[in-house]
């Protein structure tokens, strides 16, 4: 069985900043595709999906380009401004563009937007379905209070493929997982929606965390979705603040054993690898 990483990201400092790193964070370096495969492939993973850092523009191109160039690379998720009047025209251009064929989705920041129902505004609904139909999903990256907002996101939008980043982010050090559990399922219950095994040990306490912490989440996730609707990213090098790439892995393999839709099917279906 081919292992993806359904999500993780790259940066370059000398290209780009990265203005939500701060400055004395471990992770405040470059990441290359080099370091990268270096891990991955150490832990038996064949086939990655590179998800955006940072609202930019540039930087889906350079994305497209570098999966064009390294076949560790299976799928891009870009970003592109989703309220504007020509987002089509924009991702039409970015297929076009070298390793254009590697763009399968979209995401935006949306856990940085202070209005809670972001995704329900008129303008940026307008720009989903422009996403659903260039035949692209959509990637959430929320907090657990935007949840709902998703969930109506959906049911207004049953064309598109909405995957939830992380989770939703649960609240696991906290221990207070409702109703987070309860605004997991309520979106799950959508058939058009995914959800992704990732970025929950820089959830829990980054330091004590242990599998016993992840495994209540990660037990909703797998009863809400079930494993044909949940897939394994390793949201690799942000993990590293509380894991290696290999501990994030043997954590969902404990959590998930093993299953092959979570650590590969689904992702190559969802994001058409």
């Amino acid at each position: 069985m081919t292992v993806v990483d359904a999500h993780h990201h790259l940066w370059d400092l000398s290209v780009r900043d990265q203005d939500w790193i701060p400055e004395v964070s471990p992770i405040r370096r470059d990441f290359t595709v080099d370091d990268l495969a270096a891990e991955a492939r150490a832990a038996g993973v064949g086939r990655t999906v590179l998800v955006q850092t940072v609202t930019v523009a540039e930087e889906t191109p350079e994305f497209l380009a570098l999966a064009a160039e390294h076949d560790l690379i299976a799928g891009v998720v870009g970003w592109t401004d989703l309220t504007s009047p020509a987002v089509a025209d924009e991702l039409a251009r970015l297929r076009e563009l070298p390793g254009g064929r590697f763009l399968k989705g979209v995401r935006h920041q949306v856990q940085g937007e202070p209005d809670p129902e972001w995704l329900l505004r008129a303008d940026v609904l307008r720009g989903l379905a422009a996403v659903a139909a260039a035949g692209l999903v959509y990637d959430l990256v929320v907090l657990p209070h935007q949840l709902p907002a998703c969930a109506k996101a959906a049911a207004l939008l049953p064309q598109l493929t909405f995957v939830l980043d992380h989770l939703g982010k649960p609240p696991i050090a906290s221990g207070v997982l409702e109703p987070w559990g309860a605004d997991l399922r309520a979106l799950a219950a959508l058939p058009n929606t995914v959800a992704k095994l990732s970025g929950l040990v820089t959830e829990a306490d980054p330091e004590t965390w242990t599998v016993d912490d992840l495994r209540p989440c990660a037990e909703t996730a797998l009863d809400a979705f079930g494993p044909d609707r949940l897939m394994w990213g390793s949201d690799w090098p942000v993990c590293r603040l509380a894991a290696t790439y290999g501990e994030v892995l043997a954590a969902a393999r404990r959590l998930a054993g093993s299953d092959p839709q979570v650590f590969g099917a689904t992702a190559e279906r969802v994001y058409d690898l």
